[in-house]
């Protein structure tokens, strides 16, 4: 499967997004897509193992590997644990990620769940060796081992078969080799799902099957907001899957279960975004085998209502009513204990809630009494004041007539010429700030005092992590008349090489767009250093 999969190499066009692509997995394993997924679905055990072929490239593809387990601690709570492994193309990231997830049920229709994902992983360099000719001016990264902990929260809405879902891969980060955030605040990837479940009957004893459509939208930074969407048609003996990504294209796939316990499937997806054409199609191969006892959660749902059941949910119910004879004399004991205590503390935090409202209105009342009596002393005696002072000035009006009238004049000429000057520097502080903007579309980074850098913008042509290339690109630029310099930045340890610097973004842009005067006709971008 391997060699049928990596047989092919094919250039990209278009930079990998870092995120983990986990964009298809909405039937099985889908703890890694939210960590509040884990408590979707009615098996109590399961063990999953969902892999990834990006493009087919060989050598060191883009490629993804997740064997995971999940598994039930009661009705509100589930816990996972699994091994992944995560190429983006440029770092190889190896490690583990253990799942919680618990979930709120307001009532017997709607519920919140909370879930995070915590992940360790070692970082390094990838070591792509096509990457390696001299006469290709690429960005090279230095080789590093990272250890990494990264926490993904993750939260969903339930309201019968609708569900609402937000998440973050990697919310919070840290990197043990550097002592630092592993990402910035501006390098966050975000996830938002909604799905609706839509019951189907596809035979006479068929009462379990779904279709499941699913609207998702992605960000990740340096890269277009991807948008996708997705139909799943999921039942006891097979499933289909079709959807599509803004970035990634189109997805096709299917599986089958044996026993309804053991399902296996795979997944297509061909690229349909222009920048990735050229690009073989991604492969994706799944597999899950649940190991405990199955009670799905629209028939417990169904009981939980009292409802007056229908003739073919009799059975269904039967199923249910086996499940709840086995409890033993202990655990319905225990059941009844904590539905006791539950209705205990939901009366108390009312009757807290009932007397703290109470004390607040009461504060209030007493704190607006006496703002009233304060504010009719403050105007009486304000009034007497007034009286005394009207009397003074009708005194000393006379004499002070001509004195106030050349103070006042000299004044306003002070505070007229005041607001001038203040308007002045206000337009042009709105004109620097306005033309300092990005532009959409434009290439650009910007930066605090970095690395002792005098302040300005700096016209990029290339950026190395070898020295070797960095020594032969600024060569190859002295010998057609230009004059490169470089610094190295202590952040990522990469060598920025840089055709000029300038005082303003329009001189830069200016440079920028004229192709540094037509002697730099290869793309450049801005690097500005704000003053700390």
């Amino acid at each position: 499967m391997f060699l049928a999969f990596v047989s092919v190499l094919h250039a990209q066009n278009e930079g990998l997004p870092v995120d983990l692509r986990q964009h298809n997995l909405t039937d099985s394993n889908s703890s890694i897509l939210n960590p509040a997924f884990s408590g979707n679905y009615g098996n109590t055990h399961s063990v999953g193992l969902w892999s990834r072929w990006q493009w087919q490239t060989v050598d060191g593809d883009p490629t993804t590997f997740f064997l995971n387990y999940t598994g039930k601690l009661n009705n509100s709570s589930s816990i996972g644990a699994g091994f992944y492994q995560h190429n983006t193309d440029v770092y190889l990231n190896t490690g583990g990620v253990l799942n919680y997830a618990y979930r709120y049920d307001f009532n017997d229709r709607a519920s919140l769940t909370f879930g995070l994902n915590f992940f360790a992983y070692q970082q390094e360099f990838s070591g792509n060796p096509f990457q390696g000719d001299p006469q290709i001016l690429l960005p090279f990264f230095t080789p590093s081992e990272d250890f990494i902990l990264q926490f993904a929260p993750g939260v969903q809405f339930t309201y019968d078969g609708l569900r609402i879902g937000f998440s973050s891969e990697n919310m919070f980060d840290y990197n043990m080799a550097e002592k630092e955030g592993n990402t910035a605040s501006d390098e966050k990837i975000f996830l938002g799902t909604v799905s609706y479940d839509i019951p189907v009957s596809l035979g006479a004893s068929d009462s379990t099957s779904v279709i499941r459509p699913i609207l998702y939208i992605k960000s990740i930074p340096t890269y277009d907001t991807q948008v996708g969407l997705s139909a799943v048609l999921s039942t006891s003996k097979f499933w289909a899957q079709a959807g599509y990504n803004s970035f990634y294209g189109i997805a096709i796939g299917g599986g089958g279960r044996i026993m309804k316990r053991f399902s296996i499937g795979a997944l297509v997806e061909f690229a349909t975004d222009s920048d990735l054409k050229g690009n073989d199609p991604t492969f994706e191969f799944t597999t899950a085998y649940d190991f405990g006892r199955t009670v799905t959660r629209k028939k417990v749902d169904r009981i939980d209502r009292e409802e007056e059941p229908k003739e073919e949910e009799l059975e269904q119910i039967a199923e249910v009513d086996e499940l709840s004879k086995e409890l033993t004399k202990a655990e319905a004991l225990a059941l009844k204990r904590e539905a006791r205590q539950k209705d205990i503390s939901q009366r108390k935090r009312k009757r807290d809630s009932v007397i703290r409202e109470k004390k607040a209105n009461d504060d209030l009342a007493v704190q607006m009494r006496k703002y009233q009596k304060q504010r009719l002393d403050s105007i009486a005696k304000a009034k007497k004041n007034k009286a005394l002072v009207d009397t003074q000035k009708l005194r000393m009006q006379q004499k002070m007539d001509s004195i106030n009238t050349a103070k006042i004049a000299a004044e306003n000429a002070v505070k007229e010429e005041q607001l001038q000057a203040e308007l002045v520097k206000q337009a042009e502080l709105v004109k620097q700030t306005e033309e300092e903007k990005p532009k959409a579309g434009e290439k650009y980074e910007e930066v605090v005092g970095e690395d002792g850098l005098k302040p300005g913008y700096y016209l990029i042509a290339n950026v190395f992590g070898t020295k070797r290339y960095l020594d032969a690109f600024k060569a190859d630029l002295t010998k057609k008349g230009l004059q490169p310099k470089s610094f190295l930045r202590s952040k990522n340890k990469l060598n920025y090489v840089y055709l000029g610097r300038f005082d303003s973004m329009s001189e830069a842009r200016k440079a920028r767009d004229s192709k540094f005067d037509g002697r730099y006709t290869e793309k450049t971008w801005i690097y500005r250093v704000v003053p700390k």
